[in-house]
């Protein structure tokens, strides 16, 4: 919940060139009243400049110069928009090859995606990657959004081919948890985006919005180990708070409560929490998503880095992982490559010791090679300078990634998520 006591959903949306994306978000923001005035009367002048009949919503979302002059989506945008309800996010990825490692770190954060198949082309080959990115990401709940329904007649027998083809990509996932949902609409008409078509009363489910607004944000939690990485140590020193020693951060994949016994990582210290503070208020549970402050009933050693966990729920400590990573910078990723390995708000030093894999993101498998390009996908072992405290991405995504810096140039080389 945000401080008006609304929910807040995190959207990814992917499609290919001319699937209509930027379209339907820009429907979205029309029908919400979340556009302002100039910027609906900029999109009447721009689309009546260009001979449209009708309002080209796309140019709601595309920002970039090269965007508009394309009409593809390159860069990721972040774009907000509410209902009474609820409060929305909505990561606007790329949906191009090309463009894979913009897909990949705009929809990490995301709890839902939404893929948009154009009616007229049914699954392609893009199709695929936009699903196994979602699949990588472990994000729980896909809406596929079957787009352009007007121009193939508002067909049921077309929607029906086009879920059993999706279908069948969906036997291919090893992510059994993910919930699909499938939405038949036209987003330039305004048809099942936020209202009920009447040209299709064959669909009988909610509207794209409405089906929106029914998720509830803890139902697309994961359920994971509670993680409490430490952010800062606070020592006020002043007199009323003389002997106060807190530890501050965010908490992750559960709740924790005064008398849980917690284990210290890595001293391995063992105390009970004593108190959760919030701001000025003092509670007794603190649920994943807070940003909060604990007091230990001892006085063990505990800074910045370090890791509270609840007793017996430890996560892996080794030197070496497995991570399937994207590469999102154009120097190659090779074996004896050196890095800085940044896990949580934890830096270390990295070395590929093997490039197990390069992944096939269309799920018909692997292949061997020397190197990993930009934006290529694959299977890597790494080898550390010390230990990290970690959890497959599989069980946490929070504990389960982390990001390659380059050493030199400090730029950011890849992301990773732990096998």
């Amino acid at each position: 919940m945000d401080i008006q006591g609304r929910k807040l959903i995190k959207i990814a949306t992917a499609g290919s060139v001319d699937d209509g994306k930027s379209t339907l978000i820009g429907r979205l923001l029309y029908d919400t009243h979340s556009l302002t005035t100039d910027k609906i009367e900029a999109i009447e002048r721009s689309s009546k400049q260009r001979g449209y009949d009708y309002l080209d919503f796309s140019l709601a979302t595309d920002g970039l110069v090269a965007e508009r002059e394309q009409g593809i989506t390159i860069d990721v945008a972040h774009i907000y928009f509410n209902t009474d309800k609820t409060n929305f996010i909505v990561a606007d990825t790329p949906g191009h090859v090309e463009y894979t490692r913009n897909m990949v770190t705009g929809a990490s954060t995301s709890q839902v995606a939404i893929i948009l198949i154009d009616a007229r082309k049914g699954v392609i080959e893009q199709t695929y990657r936009h699903f196994f990115i979602s699949n990588l990401l472990r994000i729980s709940h896909v809406v596929v959004a079957i787009n352009k329904m007007d121009l193939v007649e508002y067909s049921e027998d077309v929607f029906l081919k086009i879920k059993a083809d999706f279908d069948v990509l969906v036997g291919k996932s090893d992510f059994t948890e993910e919930q699909i949902t499938f939405i038949p609409l036209s987003a330039l008409k305004g048809e099942n985006v936020t209202r009920k078509s009447e040209h299709m009363p064959w669909y009988v489910g909610n509207t794209l919005l409405d089906h929106l607004e029914v998720l509830e944000p803890e139902d697309l939690q994961e359920s994971a180990a509670a993680r409490f990485p430490v952010q800062l140590v606070i020592r006020p020193k002043t007199e009323a708070y003389h002997d106060f020693r807190g530890f501050s951060g965010k908490l992750y994949g559960n709740t924790l409560q005064v008398g849980d016994r917690v284990t210290v990582l890595p001293s391995g210290n063992e105390s009970t929490i004593k108190s959760i503070h919030f701001f000025d208020q003092e509670l007794e549970s603190a649920a994943p998503g807070s940003s909060i402050v604990l007091t230990l009933a001892d006085e063990v050693d505990c800074s910045r880095g370090d890791m509270i966990v609840k007793s017996g729920e430890a996560p892996s400590s080794e030197k070496s992982i497995s991570a399937t990573i994207c590469q999102v910078n154009s120097k190659a990723l090779k074996v004896g490559g050196k890095y800085i390995l940044q896990h949580g708000i934890n830096r270390v030093l990295a070395k590929v010791d093997q490039i197990e894999a390069k992944i096939h993101t269309d799920f018909s498998g692997t292949e061997e090679a020397e190197q990993l390009k930009l934006n290529d996908i694959g299977k890597v072992h790494f080898r550390l300078s010390k230990p990290i405290h970690f959890d497959s991405y599989h069980q946490s995504k929070s504990n389960g990634a982390f990001i390659l810096i380059d050493e030199g140039t400090f730029d950011t080389v890849s992301v990773g998520f732990i096998e």
